[in-house]
């Protein structure tokens, strides 16, 4: 057993650069790189890919763009891979990077890892009885595909069997980490403690550079080194402790907030996130900066896994199109909004005469003037002389879609003055609108296949002998609001706290992480579901949960029904919720006058 291991954090998303595996490689002196391509909207994109090639349907990317260039390389400092970029089409993901290393003369023993795909049994799965995780609604008539969120142990089954690459479909991010722990450091499946710190490991991981600075409140701090920015390498150990860092000489920061709110992004209840292997409790996880770059994690507790896989299934819903114009001058956002009105009200009346039907969604957005803060803006925001229309439409018909194309082209000398065309040129693109559909299915009725060079390697992947009985937990209790009887100053939340965000589903999550221990309570005093739900009521539907993390002085708040449908198909101009961080962070908040003083 290695005393540690390091491994890379080298892709957060589809489209990451390719300058992060080519970083760590060169600078990190990593055991292992890892991959995350697969984001909700990801797995739509590879599933039309492959409706329109068989052979496609994975991140092509990863192949031409990231193994080709490094594998020599790779092979050269004996550097192993973890990555989930084969999609919807694992085989012909392996197939492609194994031809393309025979090219190069390099012989490589690359693992798969499937059995997540649930498709082909979509008539099975019919008989269940299944119904949405969240809504209840019923599973839609014809599904576009379905995938199992698998584990970590069959991918530590591949690396056991010898692999040099391991290519997995739909896993959840931080498994790609936490299997090659279980594989070095022969963690069991009741190793609950250590499977939440590998779970932790990997969720830094799993999103590149946000863990080294990017995407930071701070951005000022790490602003001037953009141009070479680090990518994270956390180095474990057998006991579950782990260091975030980064290659030296690169630009970023690693820091206990820097680490933090990328702890916080996207995991709702801080005592129960849900994975296939492991229920985790990051409340009490503890950040201590060591050394320059060099944050060291511990305190993640875990607990027995449910029985249950999550399945993220996609449907057909119905059609969409977006269409931007520039719009400057006098009253800019006056007119602009008229504009986005009088389009949709002028369509709206053809497809009546037409017997087409109304639109499912509309909206219309103004970009420059302040629209995502709703009530929160400024008095400023209407003062605006340049802002761009952003009107965006969803319809069953797919005819009604393209008569909205047409239109919205055609009405250019009968509205609006000071227009100028932004994006690309012609006429709005008319595109499927692919929906997610969540559910649970019986870990019983998934059984993950693990191949070692297209061979079944005959190994059975182990399972817990004992399952927690909740399907889903229920919501953990919020933090004790305690009353302060000093002084008080109001200020920005942002002079006390740092904070990030992202889509869970339809919901939103947002991460607040205090810059000192003494700001925690206030952080649990002003950010209580009532204030967090007036304060994004331009968005916000459901309810919200306000999650405590005391041992790093953080909460976790999670705002349900807030994306508009969920990022696959939302209209709303932030689909996935990231600026709701910054959107909260202009909140203005009560704090003891002594603790300002102090700063």
């Amino acid at each position: 057993m290695k005393p540690e291991v390091r491994i890379g954090g080298a892709c957060g998303y589809w489209g990451d650069s390719a300058e992060a595996p080519r970083q760590l490689v060169e600078k990190g002196d990593v055991d292992y790189l890892v991959f995350d391509y697969l984001a909700e909207v990801t797995m739509s994109i590879l599933v039309r890919a492959k409706a329109a090639d068989p052979e496609k349907g994975y991140a092509l990317d990863f192949v031409s763009r990231v193994m080709v260039p490094l594998l020599p390389e790779i092979r050269r400092r004996g550097i192993k891979v973890v990555v989930n970029a084969g999609g919807v089409n694992v085989s012909a993901c392996a197939l492609a990077l194994t031809k393309e290393a025979k090219k190069l003369g390099i012989t490589l023993k690359v693992g798969t890892v499937e059995g997540d795909d649930l498709l082909p049994r979509e008539a099975e799965l019919r008989e269940k009885n299944i119904t949405e995780m969240f809504s209840g609604k019923p599973l839609p008539k014809k599904l576009s595909s379905a995938n199992a969120y698998l584990g970590a142990f069959p991918i530590a089954a591949a690396l056991d069997a010898g692999a040099d690459v391991v290519v997995t479909g739909r896993c959840v991010d931080s498994a790609v980490t936490l299997g090659i722990l279980i594989h070095e450091f022969g963690w069991g499946v009741d190793d609950y403690d250590r499977l939440a710190a590998g779970t932790l490991a990997g969720h830094i991981l799993e999103c590149g550079a946000q863990a080294t600075g990017g995407n930071f409140s701070d951005w000022s701090d790490v602003a001037a080194d953009w141009e070479d920015m680090g990518y994270p390498i956390a180095v474990c150990r057998p006991d579950g402790v782990f260091e975030i860092t980064k290659p030296p000489g690169t630009g970023g920061l690693v820091s206990r907030l820097s680490v933090g709110e990328q702890i916080l992004y996207e995991i709702g209840d801080t005592r129960a996130y849900v994975m296939p292997d492991v229920i985790c409790d990051f409340s009490q996880v503890k950040l201590d900066d060591v050394g320059q770059n060099r944050v060291v994690v511990t305190g993640a507790r875990g607990g027995a896994p449910t029985r249950f896989y999550k399945v993220s299934a996609t449907h057909h819903d119905g059609y969409r199109s977006t269409a931007i114009t520039l719009i400057t001058g006098f009253d800019a956002v006056a007119k602009a909004r008229r504009y986005g009105e009088a389009i949709i009200a002028r369509t709206r009346r053809i497809f009546a005469e037409r017997g087409m039907g109304n639109y499912t969604q509309t909206a219309v957005h103004i970009i420059g003037a302040e629209t995502l803060w709703g009530e929160n803006r400024t008095e400023r925001a209407e003062e605006a002389r340049e802002v761009v229309a952003q009107i965006e439409v969803r319809h069953s018909d797919r005819n009604a879609i393209e008569m909205f194309s047409r239109e919205v082209t055609g009405v250019a000398l009968s509205m609006t003055t000071g227009r100028a065309g932004v994006g690309a040129a012609g006429r709005p693109e008319v595109t499927p609108v692919i929906a997610q559909f969540a559910f649970l299915i019986e870990k019983s009725a998934v059984v993950p296949i693990v191949r070692i060079d297209g061979q079944d390697v005959g190994q059975s992947i182990l399972m817990p002998a004992f399952f927690s009985d909740a399907r889903i937990p229920e919501p953990s209790m919020g933090p004790a609001c305690l009353s302060d009887e000093r002084e008080m100053v109001n200020v920005p939340l942002m002079r006390i706290a740092v904070a990030r965000s992202g889509d869970k589903g339809n919901s939103a999550n947002v991460g607040v992480m205090a810059r000192r221990p003494e700001f925690y309570d206030t952080l649990c005093r002003e950010l209580t579901p009532e204030r967090v739900k007036q304060y994004f009521n331009h968005v916000t539907k459901g309810t919200v949960h306000v999650f405590p993390a005391p041992g790093f002085d953080a909460i976790n708040v999670l705002m349900h029904e807030s994306l508009g449908g969920g990022g696959t198909s939302s209209l709303n101009l932030d689909k996935l919720g990231k600026t709701y961080g910054q959107q909260i962070l202009a909140m203005s908040v009560r704090v003891p006058a002594v603790l300002m003083n102090q700063s």
